[in-house]
């Protein structure tokens, strides 16, 4: 637990309480940030609990209580703000598995975050694209919020990766895809990967601007086709 007067002095000036480093990431912190947990990696927010305002727009454009969710697949587990937010924010309990390729990262988020949550999350230490061409199961939503520092990986951004994924959902499951939108390199980037990459996959994805970021999102067939 981050003693009281450390989260009232985060609101003043943010607070590192821990730094690490791993071989994917060599600069690791976790700080506390206006009263809120924050994972920082080089010039990138990973996590922040629920001002990770990315998903917390996004998820908030979805009526929650229309969607058919139970398990939720996170592909980038950060410090858990997708699990954080769900139950903090929108009071929804479901059951998470959240791959995450690096170990330093998955310890800071147990210690830090899962242990402020009720809902269960399997975390699985692996190779995003590699769990989702093995697994077996299915989810109602999937969440992929990849980077490396500033950037999504390639192989994130391909046709297999996007068709793998689609396999993985429930009849009328959704699909969210976190990607950087806030200069002009990463809105073309964006705009090229959403238009001729996610939507070859998915032809009725749309996108959910949150000031910085593109969430660009699809939900799967009611029935197979």
């Amino acid at each position: 637990m981050v003693p009281f007067w450390k989260k009232w002095l985060s609101h003043l000036v943010p607070i590192t309480l821990e730094r690490a480093s791993s071989t994917y990431n060599p600069e690791l912190a976790v700080a506390v940030d206006r009263g809120r947990l924050q994972l920082l990696s080089g010039n990138a927010i990973y996590s922040w609990d629920d001002l990770y305002h990315n998903f917390t727009i996004a998820f908030g454009t979805i009526d929650l209580d229309e969607e058919p969710i139970e398990d939720v697949l996170v592909l980038g587990l950060g410090l858990g703000s997708v699990p954080f937010i769900l139950e903090k924010v929108f009071e929804r309990r479901y059951h998470y598995t959240a791959v995450e390729l690096d170990e330093a990262v998955a310890d800071l988020a147990t210690r830090y975050t899962l242990t402020r949550l009720s809902s269960p999350v399997q975390i699985v230490t692996a190779d995003a694209g590699m769990f989702v061409e093995i697994t077996e199961e299915q989810f109602g939503l999937i969440v992929v919020d990849i980077f490396e520092d500033d950037h999504t990986p390639e192989a994130f951004e391909e046709i297999e990766f996007l068709t793998a994924c689609k396999a993985l959902l429930r009849p009328g499951g959704l699909i969210m895809y976190n990607r950087l939108y806030n200069n002009l390199r990463t809105r073309v980037a964006t705009e090229r990967f959403f238009e001729n990459r996610f939507k070859t996959v998915f032809p009725d994805a749309w996108k959910i601007n949150t000031g910085g970021n593109w969430i660009v999102a699809a939900r799967a067939a009611l029935s197979p086709t």
